[in-house]
């Protein structure tokens, strides 16, 4: 039998490819557009260097830390992702390997796993919402979710509905029918691995939002509680006041990329922000999330604290968000390609390597702790930072 253990997030998103029927690995590769956005992410990390020493190194290393008023064994948080068919057991599983690992679960609004069943398999969850539907039904969802145990909420408010790749997009179904299963059947009995999995279950992906469930009704598919997402009007900055003051605890604002829009997040009263581009699936050409760090995490960090989601794929990357001003990261298609590759196992191991990565990074660097990381320990670029959202001085 082969060896299921991987050493590294590329070798997991490998293993991945070979186990998902191509259409669920596309949906999971996603990007946008020319995919500018989803390259820099990671390619930007190639950009900086360390600064290494040689001698005085620490026997032991603290990579624990805290974050939204949670203790963390180490600076990284499941962000939310949705529908995760990969694999049968979902976002329970990647929760349990979380909860194994000491680190909090994000779970998205569209995930194929209640917000009951989650909670109960992490008890550090951090329920992630769009502007969606009216304010009487946004109220029901979060109900739902403080009455589940979630500790935090995050809104993600920057997807701006831009459909078209280069590459083409999966073919998806709104609902698993008796045609739909036909016409993916060539698909999945060319993974059979992955088909053996669903049908030892004895359930198969229904492709369902149970979490946007309203008034004891039928969960959603996830078309048409896209689709509910889409009709809804975009909202102002007294709409996020506004769900700011909804929830009690640690409240997230995901999307921030411009410097403006996090004063703006702070006079709304946010507890976090979370700077990213939507893992390049939004707006193309927004620059790689830690392009955008250092200059929001010197204009708020002191007010908020900062987190980086986006191009996440190893301890060192972990290492360099800290080094420029981020409180911890968030990482989504590297515990995805966990989970497809093995399970909740897989996923633990990603996050093993994570964890030993960012450990080597500290070593190296001479540190004891996560808390010592710097500015002072890479080697940035002079045209690597994008500070957005500030006036930009005009030559000639």
């Amino acid at each position: 039998m082969p060896n299921s253990w991987f050493e590294t997030v590329a070798e997991a998103q490998r293993r991945a490819k070979k186990r998902l029927p191509s259409p669920v690995y596309s949906a999971l590769l996603a990007g946008s557009e020319r995919g500018v956005s989803y390259g820099d992410n990671v390619a930007a990390f190639g950009e900086l260097a360390f600064a290494p020493t040689v001698a005085g190194h620490h026997a032991e290393r603290r990579l624990s830390t805290t974050a939204l008023g949670l203790d963390l064994s180490m600076p990284v948080i499941i962000s939310p992702t949705g529908v995760q068919a990969v694999h049968p057991d979902g976002e329970v599983a990647v929760a349990r390997a979380a909860a194994n690992r000491g680190i909090p679960m994000g779970l998205s609004s569209f995930a194929s796993k209640s917000v009951e069943d989650v909670a109960a398999a992490n008890q550090n969850v951090l329920y992630q919402v769009y502007w969606q539907g009216t304010r009487d039904t946004m109220l029901e969802r979060l109900d739902r979710a403080r009455a589940a145990g979630a500790k935090g909420l995050i809104a993600t408010l920057d997807w701006s509905f831009s459909h078209g790749r280069d590459w083409g997009s999966p073919s998806i179904p709104e609902k698993l029918t008796l045609g739909a299963a036909v016409r993916f059947a060539p698909y999945a009995l060319a993974r059979r691995r992955w088909l053996t999995d669903f049908l030892r279950s004895g359930r198969v992906p229904d492709l369902t939002a149970p979490n946007l469930a309203v008034g004891g009704g039928q969960a959603p598919t996830f078309f048409g509680a896209y689709g509910e997402w889409m009709m809804t009007p975009p909202p102002t900055w007294e709409d996020v006041a506004w769900l700011r003051a909804q929830w009690d605890g640690p409240f997230v604002l995901k999307g921030v990329s411009r410097i403006d829009d996090a004063l703006r997040a702070v006079d709304a009263g946010v507890s976090a922000i979370s700077v990213s581009n939507h893992g390049g699936n939004n707006l193309d050409s927004t620059p790689a999330a830690i392009r955008m760090l250092p200059g929001i995490a010197e204009t708020v960090g002191s007010q908020v604290e900062v987190l980086l989601d986006g191009g996440i794929r190893r301890g060192g990357d972990v290492a360099k968000a800290l080094a420029l001003g981020a409180r911890a990261v968030m990482i989504g298609r590297a515990y995805l390609w966990g989970l497809a590759a093995n399970g909740q196992v897989g996923v633990e191991n990603v996050l093993d390597i994570l964890r030993s990565g960012l450990d080597s990074a500290v070593l190296g660097l001479g540190h004891a702790s996560i808390d010592e990381l710097s500015r002072d320990d890479l080697w940035v670029p002079a045209d690597f930072e994008r500070r957005l959202g500030v006036r930009q001085s005009v030559s000639g």
